[in-house]
């Protein structure tokens, strides 16, 4: 089948795409003014193809879709009215909407007893959602919280995006932490709480997954 067909009959395939897709494109997005509105148009083409997942799942699609609605319009205000306020708002937003999806894909996992292709798509795209979702957690920490998260290289100044997004990786991965380290109480209670996170999804959710695709060889 052609890959559009593909992604639109495994629609988790076509996130968990997107998402690897947007690791290579964020770096080149943060320095310039250009750049920060595709990657508002990026994050926005996230919301929709998690919501079309949602959709698929046990989960409450209205609720995706209000928080979705939420984000939008909180991010066109910020974008014509900027403020600490706003991205405090929006961050907060979107990380429940990703906390949200990953939470709906997982109940969409669990739904059966066997593990169809699109499942197997769906742990690598709840991954990368909950690691969206603490990086959001983790910028959210750092505007109420200034000097939350120091790095060898500036360890003065407030952690970027990308860094972020890299420590949520790394902690999330059961890897350990990189050169970016949580400073203050608050920041390394959401490390705590990744790190308990990252380990009971592998416990609970992938090994489960990995028992029935064996089991039923």
């Amino acid at each position: 089948m052609s890959p559009i067909v593909y992604l639109i009959r495994y629609p988790s395939a076509g996130l968990l795409l997107v998402q690897l897709l947007g690791l290579l494109l964020y770096p080149w997005m943060e320095d310039t003014q250009t750049g920060r509105a595709l990657f508002g148009a990026f994050g926005l083409l996230v919301l929709v193809l998690a919501l079309h997942v949602v959709k698929r799942s046990p989960a409450h699609t209205w609720i995706a879709g209000l928080l979705a609605f939420l984000v939008l319009v909180l991010t066109l205000v910020d974008a014509l009215l900027p403020g600490t306020l706003l991205k405090w708002l929006t961050a907060t937003l979107e990380a429940a909407f990703y906390l949200y999806a990953a939470a709906s894909l997982i109940s969409y996992m669990n739904a059966d007893e066997r593990a169809t292709t699109d499942e197997i798509y769906a742990v690598g795209a709840t991954f990368t959602l909950l690691a969206w979702a603490f990086a959001y957690l983790y910028t959210v920490c750092q505007l109420l919280i200034p000097g939350s998260f120091g790095a060898q290289i500036e360890p003065q100044a407030a952690r970027t995006w990308m860094e972020l997004l890299f420590l949520s990786f790394t902690i999330l991965s059961g890897v350990g932490l990189g050169d970016i380290v949580p400073l203050t109480p608050m920041a390394r209670a959401l490390v705590m709480l990744e790190e308990f996170a990252g380990v009971m999804y592998l416990a609970l959710v992938v090994s489960r997954l990995i028992a029935m695709t064996v089991g039923r060889r």
